[in-house]
């Protein structure tokens, strides 16, 4: 199932496959993997592709783009706000992406320039000439200059042809509602604040739809425990406390008692809002893009939601 993303004029499936994992997010992931991984989505229909440079420090825009090359009738995003920079090798990040290029750095830059830059360099890392979508990355600390000059730059990109749609992705409710307040945006891509254990953003996606700001919901699991709640699960990435583990098997047990996996019911949660056209989930493997497509067709009875507000 397609629908309209906002006023963009593109269409996108309600399940897009997030493309950080195959950059080797948190472990590192085979050239083989990868391409396995996006050849699964293509396969159960997922039309929505989400990366960008951050993401394994290039790594993933190449992987993808070299997957969806020769492919029609998709939507594909990136971002920008960091430039890759090439440094004398030294240590990585590698807490979280793992096999990258070790002379390779992101720097935020959300000057003019440094936007036309990551796009150009982007572009040549996907092999493409145009993008769908390019979403302000995490300009929390960059508003000003995101918003003087980053956002500018992206209406010129557009108008060039270059760009059919502008958004912002972010984790922080508070970013995202400054950004939709003072720039025209087209999409809001928003990580972890609509699910089944943080309705945060609910204020901010009640302003996307008055303003025809299109939704996409990433962090629906948040980093892992409404994808299997126990002892040692992370929310937002950090050891979940015990408030927080107790909800979620709460959870669990509801949707077990109405014969449904509490991973179905926390990708389809989002969706409910009006705002909201799709959920964005970063996966690494065929089994784990069979689960996620699995898991959004599944039936979820009405009593559940009930019994989950």
């Amino acid at each position: 199932m397609q629908v309209e993303l906002g006023r963009t004029g593109l269409t996108v499936t309600r399940l897009g496959l997030g493309l950080a994992p195959i950059g080797g997010l948190y472990a590192d992931v085979s050239e083989h993997q990868a391409r396995q991984t996006v050849d699964r989505a293509w396969d159960r229909g997922v039309r929505l592709f989400d990366t960008a440079p951050f993401y394994g420090y290039g790594r993933s825009e190449l992987r993808s783009g070299e997957a969806l090359r020769d492919r029609d009738g998709h939507v594909l995003s990136t971002k920008v706000g960091r430039v890759l920079e090439r440094q004398d090798a030294g240590d990585t990040d590698s807490d979280v992406w793992v096999g990258v290029d070790p002379a390779v750095r992101p720097v935020f830059d959300f000057s003019a320039a440094g936007v036309r830059r990551s796009f150009e360099d982007s572009l040549r890392r996907l092999g493409r000439d145009r993008v769908d979508v390019v979403h302000l990355h995490d300009p929390d600390d960059h508003l000003e200059q995101a918003v003087a000059e980053a956002y500018p730059e992206l209406v010129r990109l557009r108008d060039e042809g270059l760009i059919t749609a502008i958004g912002a992705g972010a984790n922080s409710v508070d970013v995202l509602a400054y950004l939709v307040e003072r720039i025209d945006l087209d999409v809001v891509l928003m990580a972890g604040r609509y699910t089944l254990l943080d309705r945060s953003g609910t204020d901010l996606l009640d302003r996307a739809a008055d303003r025809g700001v299109a939704v996409v919901a990433a962090g629906v699991f948040n980093s892992g425990i409404l994808a299997d709640p126990r002892p040692g699960s992370t929310f937002d990435y950090a050891a979940a406390d015990e408030e927080l583990l107790n909800r979620a098997l709460r959870l669990k047990q509801l949707a077990e008692e109405h014969g449904v996996p509490l991973r179905a019911a926390a990708v389809q949660f989002p969706l409910r809002h009006p705002a909201v056209a799709a959920v964005l989930v970063g996966l690494r493997s065929p089994e784990e893009v069979d689960d996620a497509a699995d898991m959004i067709e599944a039936a979820v009875p009405d009593e559940l939601w009930a019994a989950i507000a």
